[in-house]
């Protein structure tokens, strides 16, 4: 058997707090006879400090020595601060969004890497295991968020989500009814709102209707082509909070919402953009960082951080170990056999050998 040698950074992008292995995956590893070097930290803001990786027998080590690994388990793509330890021949595993960053394919064509993304690997019934827990924490998370956002202290409209008395819970419009749209139209919900959520799919967006209408909590659910055009910018013009949770993995979100939309609504209502990480769905979308969530345009209370996960960074980077080992462990014992064996896997790879190797993200 190989003895892979696998590095665990730890993590730069603001405001990020996961690490790429916990301490219990790492223990697994080891007693199957590889390495696993963790970076010095790596876990700490989540409470697996550098003793418990070491008692599973990690060896804590600084920065040089995590990249000079075989193989990388990370969370968040490459910051450009991480160019610099790039080794030819490496794989990085991991959260790679590329499609919307041109400099970070050139940064990891010029180096030399191969790049296996999350969010594209697929089980073998087609759907995404490494994107669907963190998808399913940020969409519990959405309504949450655009409650704060509609705080007046925020810059919101004052709306309290769950309403009071007489008083009726915030309009909620849901775009998507994905894995992250269904868990947002879940907890809005629960959560006392009165929720609409648009999708492509008539199948899925029917059974999200059925499901929440037999529990209790009802929502109205049409399809984009049902209510195109004047229905669709009505719901718009309703809402006190409206949820963009559009996924179409490796490509850039559609731009589903104008600015014309957003000035139909209510001063100081919310939009929280799942999706920013494939470029958000609305015209005036741009990334946010934890360290400065949101920002105010067209009057809209926008918040479009691509991390959301990491507010709750213990409960994902569990969740997240949790789905990513049994793949971590088939890379280990050699990436070319894994490759070979799963096809769900082998799609999941961007770029190899200095060449663009995924179809969408070489159009």
């Amino acid at each position: 058997m190989v003895r892979m040698r696998i590095g665990v950074p730890r993590e730069i992008k603001d405001g990020e707090r996961r690490v790429g292995l916990a301490p219990d995956g790492a223990r697994r590893l080891v007693g199957a006879g590889h390495r696993v070097l963790v970076e010095r930290s790596a876990g700490a803001a989540v409470g697996f400090d550098d003793a418990s990786y070491a008692r599973c027998g990690a060896e804590v080590v600084d920065v040089r020595d995590v990249w000079r690994c075989e193989l990388i388990v990370k969370v968040k793509e490459l910051q450009p601060a991480e160019y610099e330890w790039l080794v030819r021949g490496t794989t990085i595993f991991g959260y790679a969004q590329l499609a919307r960053d041109p400099s970070l394919v050139n940064a990891v064509l010029r180096a030399g890497v191969r790049v296996i993304a999350y969010e594209l690997v697929r089980d073998a019934s087609g759907a995404l295991p490494l994107l669907a827990p963190m998808s399913r924490i940020a969409g519990r998370l959405a309504p949450l968020i655009g409650a704060q956002s509609l705080l007046t202290d925020r810059g919101g409209s004052g709306v309290l989500v769950t309403g009071v008395d007489r008083v009726s819970g915030a309009n909620v419009v849901v775009i998507g009814a994905g894995t992250a749209g269904t868990e947002a139209a879940r907890i809005a919900a629960r959560l006392g709102c009165r929720v609409t959520v648009l999708s492509r799919g008539a199948a899925r967006v029917h059974a999200l209707a059925e499901a929440l209408a037999r529990s209790g909590t009802p929502i109205i659910a049409h399809t984009m082509d049902a209510i195109r055009a004047h229905g669709f910018a009505a719901a718009i013009a309703d809402a006190d909070l409206v949820i963009g949770a559009v996924l179409d993995p490796g490509k850039l979100s559609p731009r589903l919402i104008t600015r014309a939309h957003l000035r139909s609504m209510r001063a100081g209502s919310a939009f929280v953009d799942i999706g920013i990480d494939q470029g958000g769905i609305a015209e005036t979308s741009r990334m946010t960082k934890l360290s400065s969530p949101t920002y105010v345009e067209e009057r809209i209370v926008h918040y479009a951080v691509p991390n959301m996960p990491s507010l709750v960074a213990r409960t994902a980077t569990e969740a997240l170990t949790s789905a990513t080992l049994p793949y971590v462990e088939r890379l280990a014992r050699g990436v070319s056999q894994a490759l070979a064996e799963d096809p769900g896997l082998a799609q999941a790879v961007m770029v190899a050998d200095g060449a663009i190797a995924n179809a969408d993200l070489a159009r």
